[in-house]
Order: structure tokens, then C-alpha cells, then sequence
């Protein structure tokens, strides 16, 4: 199993991969302390007047159905992940593209009119990887 070697042209690919390496760990403890209770939701993705219709036994039982979601969401960011770095492959390549689009759709959703800079900051990173993965040199380590 080859990955992406490690040459100038790859750089910007393979820091995609790593950043969303890193987003599945993350996501992935995240998603089993919710569940298991052990913390609560971060309330900069939640729009106030969704936190103000609930309380506290509901937001306790919203956050552990979304523990599930986004412990699913980490496995998802593994194998974008693993998309990026191993390459060669349209499959690949699709998926890569599939859920950075859903990434962004996901945050533009979750904003509802709530502005913050961690929303800003996930935005332009997936804009930014988006914009890598379209550049010829990334699209030639897929095809």
C-alpha cells in the first residue's frame, strides 16, 4: 500500500490528509464523550434559539444522539483521509470531494445565522482543501 510521497507538488495534499486525520480523532472522542454524557455540546455549533427551546434533560438527550453522529462523522473523516493520501484512484477522489462539499454544507447549516470564528476558521479550511483537491497536481495523484 503506497501512499503520497513526499515532493513539493504533494505538500498541500498531503497536509489535507493529515488535517483530516486529525479531524477523525478528534471527532471520534468527541463523539464518545457525548454519548457516554461526559460532555456537553459545543454550544458555538448550536443556534441559541435551538439551546433555548430545550432543557437540560433534552440537550443532555440531543447530545448523546449526536455523540453517534459524529463518532460516525470521524470514520467518515478517516476514510477522506485515507482517500487523500493513498490517491490513485477515481473512487478515491470522489469521496474526498463528496464529503469536503458536505463538510462545508454541514457548517453553512449549522451557522444559522450564528457567526463565529471556529465556524469561520472549519469554513475556510474546508474551502481551502476544496480548492486543493481541484488543482491539476492534486487531480494527477488520483488519476
Amino acid at each position: 500500500m503506497k501512499f503520497a510521497s513526499i515532493e513539493a507538488n504533494n505538500i498541500p495534499m498531503i497536509l489535507c490528509g493529515i488535517f483530516y486525520a486529525v479531524l477523525c480523532i478528534f471527532s471520534i472522542v468527541t463523539g464518545i464523550m457525548y454519548a457516554r454524557g461526559t460532555r456537553k455540546l459545543n454550544p458555538l455549533e448550536l443556534s441559541d434559539r435551538f439551546v433555548a427551546k430545550m432543557d437540560d434533560e433534552e440537550m443532555q438527550a440531543f447530545a448523546r444522539k449526536m455523540g453517534w453522529v459524529t463518532f460516525v462523522v470521524g470514520i467518515v473523516q478517516g476514510l477522506t483521509s485515507y482517500a487523500i493520501l493513498k490517491g490513485k484512484s477515481i473512487v478515491l477522489y470522489i469521496i474526498a470531494i463528496g464529503f469536503t462539499l458536505f463538510s462545508i454544507a454541514s457548517v453553512t447549516f449549522k451557522l444559522k445565522g450564528k457567526i463565529s470564528l471556529f465556524a469561520i476558521l472549519k469554513m475556510v479550511a474546508y474551502i481551502l482543501i476544496l480548492i486543493v483537491l481541484f488543482l491539476p497536481a492534486s487531480r494527477n495523484l488520483f488519476f
